[in-house]
């Protein structure tokens, strides 16, 4: 039954995250999801960025955090996997909490003028997550490789960590491009493929 639980939170947190992203996009007028990061549709100044922070995005985040330090129980799984998790709940679940609680200033301040505290702790998290959470992804992989019943998992969380991180390194190289909002999107996906996949793995081979 536990093991259910915990599918299900780490199904409902991410869903959440999707949710929101999505609806972000939706309800602000003029908002460009090829051109505009996730975080402007929560922006400190954007008509729904409290409900969507609070009632989206800062749950999600919870949601994520209980389901990646809980996940490792339900593996046959090594330190290293333990860590990953553990990575995993910090920069991705956390982080997502840090986020939510301190959003950007409006349209998230690119050229960072005069950034506000909340600007600060905002960037700081989000940076955190795409500097660590692939390397927790690829230490959940590496951990997993000794053991057999997980070898489709294993790929799964390697190819995803690859392309997170090319794309993550896309971000970072290219800040004026008209893509941005294209390519976070990519590496938000690849994480939420990672949870999904771990959490059908709990769910049908509990230990």
């Amino acid at each position: 039954m536990k093991n259910k639980l915990i599918f299900y939170t780490g199904i409902l947190g991410v869903s959440l995250f999707a949710i929101s992203s999505i609806a972000g996009g939706l309800l602000i007028e003029g908002y460009s999801v090829q051109r505009q990061y996730i975080s402007e549709s929560y922006a400190i100044d954007t008509d729904y960025g409290l409900v969507l922070r609070s009632f989206g995005f800062i749950p999600s985040g919870v949601l994520i955090a209980i389901f990646c330090f809980s996940a490792h129980r339900y593996f046959l799984s090594s330190q290293l996997t333990k860590i990953g998790f553990y990575g995993m709940g910090i920069f991705y679940g956390i982080a997502t909490v840090v986020v939510g609680l301190f959003p950007c200033d409006s349209g998230c301040n690119k050229e960072y003028i005069d950034p506000s505290i909340s600007q600060m702790i905002h960037n700081l998290a989000g940076s955190m997550t795409y500097l660590f959470l692939p390397a927790s992804m690829i230490l959940i992989g590496v951990g997993l490789n000794q053991f057999r019943p997980y070898k489709r998992l294993i790929m799964t969380i390697i190819i995803c960590a690859i392309i997170s991180i090319l794309f993550i390194w896309v971000l970072f190289s290219n800040p004026d491009s008209q893509y941005l909002g294209v390519y976070q999107r990519i590496v938000e996906i690849m994480f939420i493929i990672v949870i999904i996949a771990c959490a059908i793995e709990i769910r049908r081979n509990p230990v």
